[in-house]
């Protein structure tokens, strides 16, 4: 896998189906209620065979996207999956809202400034768009429930982002793809290391962002699809359409109405 940095204009994938994202984890404590632990004077072995059974289970979702899941993702899944206990809630990353742009009632766009940040990044080349992202978000895991130098859980901050690469028609995108994760608040004025060297911690400055929401899938065609439709929504979509777009997911997705944003970066 590449080191590469992704800052707000790396990475790329092509192909796949819907991700497996890090929200699937945290959406199966409520399908899994069957498997919880039962009060029984014998925690630690309930607590081992309920990780198990939840390896187990995204094993079974993985092997649908051709991924394969390490035996050493239980505890991370499991850790995710109780969002630690209930003690932490998912963290949105801040912006501000400058404009939006509506028609008959539908949000056609909103321009955003989001501030300079700490991301943890990681780019992953695999044969597939979708093995790249599913590979990606794994290792991000682990960063985020264990392998950090802080030594704890840094609690889930939405959306998780994956930064595209296209061709100059956009119309093709590039098999690279780029994972990022915005370290909650508490860490953005120290950001723990990586174990992990393919993970990086990115310095991002402050960017205004141009974002349109869509629903579904996030594959190459659905991607293709809503670049085309934000740039035709902006009046002058040459101020950022470039090589670089940023996919940003809130949600589950296995859910109906799954929510996810395009962005287009504003050129400096």
């Amino acid at each position: 896998m590449d080191r590469g940095g992704c800052r707000m204009s790396g990475g790329g994938g092509d192909g796949g189906g819907d991700m497996i994202t890090l929200d699937d984890l945290e959406s199966m404590s409520e399908d899994l209620e069957d498997l919880e632990p039962q009060e029984n004077g014998d925690e630690e072995p309930e607590n081992e065979e309920q990780d198990n059974r939840l390896l187990r289970y995204w094993t079974d979702v993985a092997r649908g996207h051709q991924v394969e899941v390490p035996t050493d993702m239980a505890q991370p899944i499991q850790q995710i999956t109780s969002n630690n206990d209930g003690t932490h809630t998912r963290e949105e990353v801040p912006y501000t809202l400058l404009t939006r742009k509506e028609k008959c009632g539908e949000v056609l766009y909103e321009k955003r400034c989001y501030e300079k940040a700490h991301w943890a990044c990681i780019t992953v080349h695999e044969d597939t768009y979708e093995q790249s992202i599913c590979y990606g978000f794994m290792k991000i895991m682990r960063f985020i429930c264990h392998q950090n130098s802080a030594g704890t859980y840094l609690g889930m901050t939405i959306p998780i982002v994956t930064v595209v690469r296209t061709d100059d028609t956009q119309s093709t995108i590039s098999r690279a793809v780029t994972v990022a994760y915005y370290l909650s608040e508490p860490y953005q004025g120290n950001p723990p290391a990586a174990e992990d060297p393919d993970i990086v911690i990115e310095h991002w400055p402050s960017t205004i962002v141009y974002t349109r929401a869509f629903t579904g899938a996030t594959n190459e065609l659905s991607i293709v699809r809503e670049i085309r439709s934000l740039a035709e929504a902006l009046e002058n979509p040459q101020l950022c359409l470039s090589d670089s777009f940023i996919i940003a997911g809130y949600t589950n997705p296995a859910a109906a109405n799954r929510r996810n944003e395009i962005w287009f970066l504003e050129r400096p």
